[in-house]
């Protein structure tokens, strides 16, 4: 892998297959993402109707040079009555797995987030099991908050996560 910086930018159409395969191919996305089949159109309807970037949620490309690492994705999550939180999500293709690129893809993302929303936290869960993930969020610079029990359910099975945050004091 170069040791350029990574990078994120808007998705562009000749991303759709990419994404699609991070999203609906059990190879592509690895042991932690896959949970199923699903709407193969999902990506292309979205991309259609806005370009993946609404106020609400979005999806960028982690990039390296111009060559694309995976995704990284976040949604509006409801803290209090009138209050929200961005949470974030990330899948890379497998060949960039194990090279410190999902942290630096992470941080990016946090950076943009607190650069062009006024929400005071972003926060990521992981997988109990999945430590590449748990140290990705950590070398990104989150703090580990606690355990969700029983939070999702992926391969026949409820699994617990690991809650992590990052606010914008913590920058």
């Amino acid at each position: 892998m170069d040791d350029g910086a990574v990078t994120l930018r808007p998705v562009r159409e000749s991303d759709l297959g990419l994404l699609e395969a991070l999203t609906n191919d059990p190879e592509t996305v690895g042991e932690h993402q896959w949970f199923g089949w699903h709407d193969p159109g999902y990506i292309r309807r979205l991309w259609r109707e806005n370009g993946m970037l609404t106020t609400d949620n979005g999806m960028l490309v982690p990039t390296l040079g111009e060559r694309p690492l995976g995704l990284v994705s976040w949604h509006r999550t409801r803290t209090g009555p009138h209050t929200y939180c961005w949470n974030i999500g990330m899948v890379l293709l497998p060949e960039a797995r194990g090279h410190g690129l999902g942290a630096q893809a992470q941080r990016e993302l946090v950076r943009y987030l607190f650069a062009h929303t006024q929400f005071n936290r972003v926060e990521a869960s992981t997988e109990v099991g999945n430590r590449a993930g748990q140290r990705s969020l950590e070398k990104a610079g989150f703090t580990r908050e606690g355990i969700l029990r029983g939070f999702d359910f992926r391969d026949g099975e409820w699994r617990d996560h690991i809650l992590y945050s990052v606010i914008r004091s913590d920058l």
